[in-house]
């Protein structure tokens, strides 16, 4: 067969060699300097952008922010637009590789994929650096357009210059958009907006047949509706327009505490009347085997006149209550601070074993009964344990699956152990709640680290929407190319 002669473009970058093409034979790059032994020589594709085997940035592609597995790819792709994304999956697809795109979230020099156990990995194929497609294209009254590796920190910037802002926003905003729709999304206004995927109007995909395709509700919709919150199985979000509401000017901040964790739950469930547009739950672990402590945020918006406090605590049985009253942007990068002090005491680069759960309702209580006595103040560190109500129908896409219930409660075991902690008993920890918590009709959040994942758990977790998924798989990336981390198709 003959092959078009690689463009300068086209060829691939690495420590000491131009590497021109993929032995499939040795499952070696073939080089332009080294002897090549003998095999099946498959040439690049025409790109724009570069793929490199630089060894500095495909260790920086191996790990992700939990620091629990190391998943190093061949190579890495730094796209110039979806085309050489389509290019490389039609590529590893023909030759047995594999592809997944990596949010590289953060600031600084601290870009890495913020999934917690691998997820985001392609051990031995080739990883696409989302950070690469970073630019926002438009921002309406009413939307924005933007490229999939642009931060949720980067839009929100943009939006409020327009007095505008994403409805729903992640705790941590330094994030990138394609990766938290991939998965969902889940923020403080989860029970009045739904997740961060059902904001999206619309999406560009390169699905894992190397096909470019537009999805929106009525436009290809099965592709829409499994690309959002599918974990990537489907194909590779590059492009998506999101909606926008008009954004406060300030955030007026109630702070509530509870002795006992009835009071707590049944005041949770009240704020869901929408008086706060924004709430977190949080519960503290006290030391000595002390009853855990519980604490709501709950945040009123306005412009012009703050909102009567006593009116919006009508019919709430807090402890103790504070107010504090700040700008809506500082309190949306409220995490900030949070993560500069884990930065500064050496936390942020330790093992992370973060476990995310969507508990029913009327199980919860059961559940942290059993589980929250066998939670330290050293298996959190310096983390925090989110626990809040939402409501179920505010979730639009199948797989982000929830409880068969009406509420549901995101339980967020957000650990960040002591640094030189050994993470195993955690994992092991995190393995016995999951199934505790499935025994009482939980499903996981695609975050965190779960160990030991079967076909089957992933068939149970997903339940009636399995045949969904696997159709979709099946129709989309057949091959099973995309996003091996996951495990749900291994």
């Amino acid at each position: 067969m003959n092959h078009p002669a690689p463009t300068r473009r086209t060829l691939l970058t690495a420590a000491a060699a131009t590497i021109i093409g993929f032995n499939t034979t040795t499952r070696t790059w073939a080089t332009t300097d080294t002897p090549t032994p003998p095999g099946r020589i498959a040439p690049l594709p025409p790109l724009q952008g570069t793929l490199t085997t630089n060894p500095t940035t495909t260790t920086a592609h191996s790990h992700d922010f939990g620091r629990l597995t190391t998943t190093t790819p061949y190579a890495v792709l730094n796209p110039a637009g979806p085309h050489d994304i389509a290019n490389i999956i039609n590529y590893a697809r023909h030759n047995g590789l594999k592809v997944a795109m990596n949010g590289q979230s953060g600031t600084g020099n601290d870009l890495e994929s913020h999934s917690n156990y691998g997820q985001a990995g392609a051990a031995g194929g080739i990883s696409i650096n989302a950070r690469a497609l970073n630019r926002i294209h438009t921002i309406t009254p009413t939307n924005a357009t933007v490229d999939a590796g642009v931060t949720w920190a980067q839009l929100t910037d943009a939006a409020l210059t327009q007095n505008l802002t994403p409805p729903c926003l992640t705790d941590y905003l330094h994030l990138s958009i394609g990766g938290t729709i991939s998965i969902g999304g889940i923020g403080s206004t989860v029970h009045k907006h739904g997740l961060q995927a059902d904001t999206v109007e619309s999406i560009e995909i390169v699905t894992g047949t190397g096909r470019i395709l537009t999805a929106t509700p009525t436009h290809n919709p099965d592709l829409f509706h499994t690309a959002l919150a599918g974990a990537g199985q489907v194909g590779i979000i590059t492009r998506a327009t999101l909606k926008l509401i008009p954004a406060p000017a300030r955030a007026l901040v109630f702070t509530l505490t509870y002795n006992d964790q009835h009071t707590f739950l049944t005041d949770q469930q009240t704020l869901l009347d929408g008086r706060f547009p924004s709430q977190v739950g949080e519960i503290l672990i006290q030391p000595n085997g002390q009853p855990p402590r519980y604490k709501i945020e709950a945040v009123a918006h306005y412009t012009t006149t703050p909102p009567n406090p006593q009116t919006l605590l009508t019919g709430l049985n807090p402890t103790t209550t504070q107010t504090n009253d700040t700008t809506y942007r500082d309190y949306t990068y409220r995490a900030d601070t949070f993560a500069d002090t884990i930065k500064n005491l050496g936390y942020w680069n330790a093992p992370k074993p973060w476990l995310s759960l969507f508990l029913p309702a009327t199980t919860t209580p059961t559940f942290l009964n059993q589980a929250l006595p066998h939670i330290t103040p050293d298996d959190i560190g310096h983390g925090l344990l989110l626990c809040y109500p939402f409501h179920t129908n505010k979730l639009t896409h199948p797989l982000a699956n929830t409880p068969n219930e009406p509420t549901t409660y995101l339980f967020d075991f957000l650990a960040f152990p002591h640094p030189n902690t050994n993470p195993q008993p955690a994992l092991t920890r995190n393995r016995t709640l999951y199934n505790t918590a499935t025994q009482l009709g939980a499903k996981r959040y695609l975050v965190g680290a779960i160990p030991h994942m079967t076909p089957t758990d992933w068939q149970n977790h997903y339940g009636p929407h399995y045949t969904t998924l696997t159709t979709a798989k099946n129709t989309y990336d057949p091959t099973h190319t995309l996003t091996p981390g996951q495990n749900i198709f291994p």
